[in-house]
């Protein structure tokens, strides 16, 4: 599948090699001994993938779409690269994606120009304005402020690029900060990461007080701008308390079902109907050690379908979509790295190690994961109007109601 639209640019073309630090980069897809994988269908069922993808908005809830560092496993080069603010945004894959739409995290946790702790305010904007920066001299992608720019992109044969953050520890304490990230194009927002902020606490913590009276207020000031809310990394509590609080509804970017493989980066029944009885929207997770079940302990297309049908039995069809969170190259080894750096809580199910995998077989990038999630409804006999909503359909209708018109 390609793009008609991309004409071959690169990130950074406007520059010359001399003018920022060269690092080996994987390949964007079939890096290493990876093989591609894609979900096999008839013809009859060929012919049907492709009229799906041509006529309805597909949009990816959560990823990243840079290309890594050959050397990310070694955490000092990752962070050397990372400082560069120069992971390049990988064009020329999302050009072969069925992808009209996406929510891209950037850096996100190893934004590390002055800290080693990540989240600082200057380091995130830096990096944000680096990715701007990129999109504006090219023509492929278009830097998504409206919903409307989002179906210009799928008519026009382009991708919108809608700039995320995962946490919003960088604002601190000051709450006119979400209106400056509004301003720098951030069009969704996590309320923590996995650790605690001034806001309430993130899955990894042991105690969840809920959130904050602080955190009450960037709820109230994020509906009023009309920046979407996430609460992909929250604990459970502050979950509650964050779409008691919300006027709008709240978006579950990249997570799954709790009650399929019992993990703190999953969710229980109960946060999952909460957001679906405010009218949210969860995008099933695909990264590394996550999606995984009892049923299927080698992460791959099927364990991540595991939580895709429980979710659409529990919340209803209208309230799942996809976030695969994945990236170009071995992110696998970047969740390794988060892992050391941010406890091994993260890294346990249940008080059971979990089983690790070198790559996700069939979900290994953005590319081959919207492919492949549309490939297998299709496989799987959903309805052309099921998928519709769980591809972009569930998505946009969140969107025009939380976005600022």
């Amino acid at each position: 599948m390609n793009r008609k639209n991309y004409a071959g640019y690169k990130s950074f073309d406007y520059l010359e090699k001399k003018d920022f630090r060269q690092f080996d980069m994987e390949k964007e897809i079939g890096w290493g001994n990876v093989e591609p994988y894609e979900v096999p269908l008839s013809k009859t069922e060929e012919d049907r993938f492709k009229k799906i993808v041509e006529k309805n908005i597909i949009i990816s809830l959560h990823d990243h779409i840079m290309t890594l560092p050959k050397a990310v496993r070694d955490r000092a080069q990752l962070i050397a690269a990372s400082r560069e603010n120069r992971l390049p945004i990988s064009y020329e894959a999302v050009s072969k994606s069925c992808l009209d739409a996406v929510f891209d995290n950037g850096g996100n946790y190893f934004l590390m120009g002055g800290s080693n702790t990540g989240w600082k305010w200057d380091d995130c904007l830096c990096d944000l304005g680096m990715r701007i920066c990129d999109i504006e001299h090219q023509e492929f992608f278009i830097q998504c402020k409206r919903v409307e720019d989002i179906v210009r992109a799928h008519n026009e044969g382009k991708v919108a690029f809608i700039p995320s953050f995962e946490s919003c520890t960088l604002i601190e304490n000051e709450l006119d900060r979400v209106e400056i990230l509004y301003g720098l194009g951030i069009r969704l927002l996590g309320i923590t990461w996995s650790e605690a902020n001034s806001l309430g606490s993130g899955l990894k913590e042991k105690g969840d007080g809920g959130l904050t009276s602080f955190g009450r207020e960037v709820v109230e000031r994020l509906n009023k701008i009309g920046i979407a809310i996430d609460l992909a990394h929250v604990g459970d509590q502050t979950s509650l308390d964050v779409i008691e609080a919300s006027k709008k509804p709240v978006f579950i970017s990249h997570a799954g079902a709790r009650a399929v493989w019992n993990s703190i980066r999953m969710k229980p029944d109960e946060v999952l109907l909460a957001c679906a009885r405010k009218g949210g929207v969860i995008g099933i997770e695909a990264a590394p050690t996550t999606t995984l079940s009892e049923k299927h302990p080698v992460q791959g297309v099927e364990s991540f379908f595991e939580h895709l049908k429980y979710c659409i039995d529990l919340m209803g069809i209208d309230h799942v979509a996809f976030g695969p969170d994945t990236m170009y190259g071995d992110h696998c080894g970047i969740h390794a790295v988060a892992s050391e750096k941010f406890g091994k809580a993260l890294a346990k199910q249940g008080g059971k190690e979990m089983p690790k995998v070198d790559y996700v077989k069939g979900l290994e990038n953005p590319t081959e994961a919207a492919n492949n999630v549309v490939r297998y409804l299709v496989k799987s006999g959903y309805s052309d109007q099921e998928i519709e909503k769980i591809i972009g359909g569930n998505v946009m209708r969140v969107l025009r109601e939380v976005w600022y018109k």
